[in-house]
């Protein structure tokens, strides 16, 4: 796997006038692959502390996306990529698990960019990362990301129209500080936004925001008893989770399966996602 803090400061170099390069107009046409990546037993006993998972020999669905983010973050970084890692917003991720993955298993990573289409705030693609045991595709994730881009003459956004009230709450969390940092050191993603006063300002953020990966792990540990061998699990990420905060969890069994999601105490939405 590409070490991260090298990516990360070629995204940093490559904000700076002049030295970013030309970005390019489509999705680059290449795949990156990693073969045989072992499980750490250490990093997944403390990933599932941070996100509220029991501890268990099955990986959480959301494990394999932190594993194979270095490749990925290779991939967001290369200079011809169309959005700039320094302005990209995590909109969107979907998670397929076709059987359940364990800690004995060595996992062969590929991901890609595709579908790099226009959106009324700029434009947004999908990032792929795949992960197979044995030539078999055990595992998929799909992170959709938007480039925010300010429309030709400006313009107002549209009329979301009224909110619909939150669903009733399922339980209440405190989100403490230190989630933050804690979900940086067990990912490996140590974005400024989420671990930084200063570096969260500087991208415009009153204080650090809680990572959107991990508020998906946290929805998805509170129905871990209840989920199958084989789903998906789809989400929206809207508003950010300031750190500290308080959110509301809601969760609804539908016939496919669960709706569930994350407010804030005013009823705005942070997360909304289902279950499949």
């Amino acid at each position: 796997m590409p070490a991260v803090g090298p990516l990360y400061r070629r995204a940093l170099l490559g904000a700076v006038p002049g030295l970013g390069g030309r970005r390019g107009d489509d999705v680059p046409a290449v795949e990156l692959a990693a073969g045989g990546v072992a499980v750490d037993p250490e990093r997944l006993a403390d990933y599932d502390r941070v996100c509220g998972f029991r501890l268990a020999d099955r990986l959480p669905a959301t494990f394999p996306h932190v594993m194979g983010f270095p490749l990925a973050l290779r991939l967001i970084t290369a200079p011809e990529f169309p959005i700039p890692l320094t302005g990209v917003v995590h909109v969107g991720n979907r998670i397929t698990v076709h059987r359940p993955v364990t800690v004995t298993d060595r996992l062969d990573f590929t991901t890609w960019a595709e579908n790099l289409r226009p959106h009324e705030r700029g434009r947004q693609v999908d990032v792929v990362l795949v992960g197979s045991v044995d030539g078999e595709e055990v595992w998929r994730g799909v992170s959709t990301y938007l480039g925010r881009q300010r429309p030709p003459g400006g313009g107002d956004r549209p009329d979301r129209g009224e909110r619909p009230a939150p669903p009733a709450a399922t339980a209440r969390w405190r989100v403490a500080p230190r989630v933050g940092t804690d979900y940086a050191r067990v990912s490996g993603d140590h974005n400024p936004i989420h671990t930084s006063r200063l570096g969260a300002r500087l991208f415009g953020f009153p204080g650090p925001i809680a990572h959107g990966m991990w508020s998906k792990a946290r929805c998805l540990a509170a129905l871990e008893n209840r989920l199958p061998e084989a789903y998906t699990v789809d989400v929206s990420f809207k508003l950010p989770v300031p750190l500290p905060s308080t959110v509301a969890f809601s969760a609804t069994a539908e016939r496919a399966g669960w709706d569930f999601a994350l407010h804030d105490q005013r009823g705005r939405p942070h997360l909304v996602g289902g279950i499949r």
